[in-house]
């Protein structure tokens, strides 16, 4: 599916203007001033520009926040899906950047990320940002291989691999949080620990909670790293489910995620490659594995990750903090997968880590530890959800209706990655049958009367 195949006929476009405070905005545009709603971090531009200040790519930074202050804070209509832009950014380059090759790199990605049309326009910055004076970093191995980390579990897996296969050499980029391994490093060996900017927007501001572009957020913080480092390879963390599902498995009119898709990063790679003359190359080392397969094999390391520090759930604290302590939900689509995964991966990890401790219940209001009192429609509304697309993705592989979407994913992946088609399909085919033997198995460990199989069973696709 291409984005210009999606898109419907909507009204006239949002009109954007990222300009610096005392520039006069365009006609109808609603401004994100640079310096107040986009910010940049002193600390987080200090982590990245430790050895070379770059103007072009500090420019791709601001042009982030734009993307996501268009993102979040214009709805999606009622009924289709695309929205239409006209953004309008401050940059330092602006000759690079209207630049007919870059420009149009650059609206390609966003739209085939976002779902949405892109029209990018960019004028000269009165003010240059501040060059500051950068951290001073010790490395004992030359750098190898760039990856985003969180702390999720495929990250903290995928690292142990890489780092095993590397004999070092792995540079984490940290997306949200300072992850879960940065306590092990000193100081002046740590760098990428801090998202270098920030969107402000109030409650009321923040509409939209669909936030493709966090796509295009991290891709290109990754991609600033790789250049920085400097390295030639940015190993994307996430399994197959992760990478593939929310493709073969989207949920009502909603356009398919490509965050971690490789169609989308050959589009980040083309865009690095049309501003900087230098393209990373975004590697896929676990996409035709389960995230349980992924898991077993780095259980089986001899250094071994510590999971009990990783999250996966999509909740914030305030919903699932219970006796002063944070847990995860345990029941949304990210926690159902998660404990899929570590069944299969025969990982030991105690119910406290969930609210819902016990997914073998009848009812799922009986599964929730003792004495929780936030039980809501919204979270069995997430557990209907999170239980119906592991099981939507396990009747793929048996599925003649949808064998043609099967296909159609498995060819652009293919596609994508630079393998024969035959190959991908295979692989594609492979990967969904292996997921539904772990769905399965990990029903049959619930027990056929917990609320998660009676639904299993009644779902559309049995």
């Amino acid at each position: 599916m291409t984005t210009k195949a999606y898109h419907v006929a909507d009204s006239l476009p949002h009109r954007v203007d990222a300009i610096e405070i005392g520039e006069t905005p365009r006609e109808g545009a609603r401004v994100a001033t640079l310096g107040h709603t986009i910010t940049l971090s002193i600390e987080g531009l200090k982590d990245f520009f430790f050895a070379d200040w770059r103007q072009d790519l500090i420019d791709l930074l601001v042009i982030a926040g734009a993307v996501e202050y268009c993102d979040l804070s214009v709805r999606r209509p009622s009924w289709g899906w695309a929205r239409s832009f006209d953004l309008l950014v401050a940059v330092h380059e602006d000759d690079k950047w209207s630049a007919p090759h870059v420009r149009v790199a650059l609206e390609e990605a966003l739209a085939f990320l976002t779902g949405d049309r892109w029209s990018v326009s960019f004028i000269k910055r009165r003010d240059p940002v501040v060059k500051i004076k950068p951290h001073r970093f010790v490395f004992d191995t030359p750098d190898r291989v760039i990856m985003p980390y969180s702390d999720g579990l495929d990250s903290c897996a995928v690292a142990a691999i890489v780092e095993d296969e590397e004999r070092g050499g792995l540079v984490r980029v940290r997306l949200g949080s300072k992850g879960i391994d940065s306590v092990k490093l000193p100081r002046r060996k740590r760098r990428f620990e801090t998202v270098p900017f920030n969107v402000k927007l109030g409650k009321r501001q923040r509409v939209e909670s669909s936030a493709r572009s966090r796509g295009f957020k991290f891709a290109v913080i990754t991609g600033i790293a790789a250049q920085l480092a400097p390295v030639d390879r940015i190993v994307v963390t996430e399994s197959g489910q992760g990478a593939l599902g929310p493709i073969l498995v989207s949920s009502g009119q909603s356009y398919p995620d490509y965050r971690v898709h490789p169609a989308f990063t050959r589009r980040i790679e083309r865009l690095f490659e049309a501003l900087t003359d230098k393209a990373p190359t975004y590697e896929y080392p676990r996409i035709w594995n389960t995230k349980g397969e992924t898991l077993a094999k780095a259980s089986a390391l001899a250094n071994a990750p510590i999971w009990n520090k990783t999250r996966s759930c999509w909740q914030d604290s305030r919903r699932v903090s219970f006796g002063g302590t944070r847990r995860q939900c345990g029941v949304c689509a990210a926690c159902m997968l998660r404990r899929m995964s570590i069944h299969r991966a025969a990982i030991e990890e105690p119910d406290s880590e969930y609210i819902w401790e016990n997914l073998g219940a009848a009812e799922m209001e009986n599964g929730a530890v003792a004495g929780f009192s936030g039980m809501s429609s919204a979270f069995r509304d997430y557990a209907l959800a999170g239980i119906l697309h592991l099981d939507h993705l396990a009747a793929l592989s048996e599925s003649e209706l949808h064998r043609s979407n099967v296909r159609r994913v498995a060819r652009e992946t293919a596609n994508a990655l630079g393998i024969e088609i035959a190959e991908g399909e295979r692989a594609l085919t492979d990967l969904l049958e292996r997921h539904r033997a772990e769905w399965l198995a990990f029903l049959a460990s619930l027990g056929s009367r917990s609320f998660v199989a009676r639904v299993a069973m009644v779902s559309p696709w049995h």
